[in-house]
């Protein structure tokens, strides 16, 4: 797999045109995707599905992910049909970054469930039937379970190609999880410190192959937070791909007060120093 290389914008309310000249820039540079985290409840926020909406007509190669996508607040079924809708529209360039929740007095505030760990599993992976079923232009689906269901229901559009299902997980369930079922991993480092970067790994191999599936088939992606002398950040970013098996690079960074200056230079000069570097 190709490497591909990205940023993490920030989806900020309050200077919305400095948002979207983010975003712009990254299209402009080369880049090959942006990520937009998914916190309904912060009110300094824009919601990000009506942002990667908006961005998607705004850009025209670089793809967008939720990262991760909010799903207590957002239920599979109508999150399918925005996700297919939204590639359909942007010419194939979604894909699905998707976690089980969090902050959960929050989403409660806003009308959502407020679940165990355990039920958040569980919930998430009713989902994925659901979003699959939603994606498979089938006529009529049924899929899921306690937590979501559809019966009987006509999905549609179909995507403009197959969105991958990329979960934001670091626990075990959520790992084996990740392997038994999805088509994409999403940790942030150093929330995930590296030393449990590859242990992880190998848990989500071997969850694939229990389950029949081709662990190389699993993107390996990752939200690296990055700070301190940009000149360091080419050999940082090289070393995760070679030494800890990451395909996709979402960088994070304290923008100051050029956030978009900073993600031209990452675009025109860190994004090919690392793709120099690892040959991709």
């Amino acid at each position: 797999m190709a490497v591909e290389i990205g940023v993490f914008v920030v989806p900020d309310a309050e200077d919305a045109q400095r948002t979207l000249d983010q975003i712009t820039a990254a299209d402009e540079t080369g880049l090959d995707i942006i990520g937009v985290q998914d916190h309904p409840y912060q009110r300094r926020f824009l919601d990000t599905w009506t942002l990667l909406s908006f961005a998607a007509a705004r850009t025209r190669r670089v793809k967008l992910v939720p990262d991760v996508a909010n799903l207590p607040l957002r239920p599979p079924a109508v999150l399918g049909k925005a996700a297919a809708s939204l590639d359909v529209l942007s010419g194939g360039r979604v894909e699905l970054g998707l976690g089980a929740g969090a902050f959960w007095d929050a989403i409660a505030a806003m009308g959502g469930p407020s679940r165990t760990p355990g039920e958040s599993v569980e919930a998430l992976e009713q989902a994925i039937a659901v979003l699959r079923a939603m994606w498979s232009g089938e006529r009529s689906i049924r899929a899921g379970g306690r937590h979501y269901r559809v019966d009987g229901a006509h999905p549609g559009p179909c995507p403009a190609h197959d969105i991958g299902i990329w979960i934001g997980a670091y626990g075990p369930r959520m790992v084996r999880l990740t392997g038994r079922l999805a088509d994409g991993w999403l940790p942030s480092v150093p929330r995930l410190p590296l030393e449990d970067v590859m242990p992880r790994h190998e848990a989500i191999d071997e969850a694939a192959r229990r389950a029949g599936r081709d662990p190389s088939e699993i993107r390996r992606a990752a939200n690296a937070n990055l700070e301190g002398d940009p000149s360091g950040w080419a050999d940082a970013l090289a070393r995760l791909v070679d030494d800890y098996r990451f395909e996709t690079l979402i960088v994070g960074t304290d923008g100051g007060n050029d956030p978009v200056g900073l993600i031209r230079r990452i675009g025109e000069d860190v994004a090919p120093a690392v793709r120099a570097k690892v040959g991709g």
